[in-house]
């Protein structure tokens, strides 16, 4: 069957199932849209914290204050002691308890070291890394401006005072991603690593599914040529690719102009690293599928390989920390490669000669995978036996 009989059939058979058509429309584009919408936020706000006031003066009723004024905390429960504090961080109602200490105000005025206790589970590790810095800021903004206005009574000088408080300075310099943006940081990586999946599964559901229902030889004939088999396999997963290709620039170009972020780098060159790496996606899966000869086998091995592409990308966790094993896994995964090239252009704004060689392989990779696809068809084509497996 030529590519365009065998892309026509397709067409006809996602019509007829739309379950399989779904996979490929709505079901990805329903997925995308709630992973930006979980991110659209773009920063944690209000995470709610707890309070034990032990001192209940005009000093600790500032710091609450200052607490709740910080965007990234809510005064959400005041207890008055850690058992009721704890039972609530065990339940998830706060994320941290601020202890405020009975000796507060009066350590404060004597001149001697206060100390401000803050509870966090640090299982949730995000929570936990906003509450503490948030936490640090505003115990740090009380600290200096109680001794600002005691050297200021003492008659110091206010610019004499501020070098005293900081002599050395760090000067800290965001250079990607400066407004700690997780839409910008995290929706828009996981987007193609969703598609990554979505892409892998329909590529070895299209061609597991003609050996699941023995109807390989109605696709591609008795005894089809490796050629025929190629152009017949390119047919067959040419709507998958359109349709993700297709959400995945839909939701790139949302999430980016869309959304007022304008990169710094080519979203164009983006855009066609994520249609080579979608069809790459789509070729191991259909690979898969053709040498197993079995629906079953192809559908384990793609969630063997893409349901934990994100977590060996780098994104979340250093590749560079991890052992040396994974680190090893992290590269044969495509993703990881994509994932570069996505960070390089749009994060970071990098020439687009370091993000040119990584599309080119995976093109190359494409190709040899889908020539190993269709050397297995024709060869299973000739072996009706074979067919019929889960």
């Amino acid at each position: 069957m030529g590519w365009t009989n065998s892309a026509r059939r397709e067409r006809t058979l996602l019509r007829q199932r739309p379950w399989d058509l779904a996979l490929l429309t709505w079901v990805p584009l329903l997925a995308a849209a709630l992973l930006w919408w979980m991110f659209s936020a773009g920063q944690p706000r209000a995470l709610p914290i707890g309070l034990i006031d032990a001192d209940h003066t005009a000093l600790s009723r500032q710091l609450s204050r200052l607490l709740n004024a910080t965007p990234g905390l809510h005064i959400d429960q005041q207890f008055s002691n850690l058992a009721e504090a704890e039972q609530a961080l065990r339940g998830a109602q706060v994320y941290g308890v601020v202890t405020i200490p009975p000796d507060f105000a009066r350590s404060v005025k004597q001149g001697r070291a206060a100390q401000i206790t803050l509870l966090h589970n640090a299982q949730l590790g995000t929570h936990s890394g906003l509450i503490q810095r948030d936490v640090r800021t505003v115990v740090g903004t009380l600290s200096a401006g109680i001794e600002m206005a005691g050297r200021n009574k003492r008659g110091e000088p206010a610019q004499t005072v501020r070098v005293a408080m900081e002599p050395v300075r760090t000067n800290l310099i965001t250079l990607f991603n400066a407004s700690l943006d997780y839409e910008q940081f995290l929706a828009v990586a996981l987007v193609p690593a969703l598609l990554h999946i979505l892409a892998m599964t329909a590529g070895a559901w299209s061609v597991g599914r003609e050996l699941r229902d023995a109807t390989l030889g109605q696709w591609l004939g008795s005894a089809p040529r490796t050629g025929q088999a190629l152009a017949a396999l390119g047919g067959k997963l040419l709507w998958a690719w359109l349709s993700l290709g297709g959400i995945g620039t839909l939701a790139l170009l949302w999430m980016t102009w869309g959304r007022g972020w304008h990169p710094p780098g080519s979203v164009a060159w983006t855009l066609v690293a994520l249609w080579v790496f979608l069809a790459l996606s789509i070729s191991m899966g259909a690979a898969v599928a053709a040498i197993t000869r079995s629906l079953r086998t192809a559908l384990s091995a793609t969630g063997f390989i893409t349901a934990p592409a994100f977590a060996f990308s780098g994104v979340g966790f250093p590749l560079v920390a991890m052992p040396w094993g994974a680190q090893l896994w992290a590269q044969a995964l495509p993703f990881t490669h994509y994932i570069r090239v996505q960070m390089e252009q749009l994060q970071m704004g990098a020439p687009l000669e370091y993000s040119l060689r990584t599309p080119l392989f995976m093109l190359l990779a494409c190709a040899a995978l889908l020539l190993v696809s269709a050397v297995g068809l024709a060869r299973a084509a000739a072996q009706p036996a074979t067919w019929g497996q889960r």
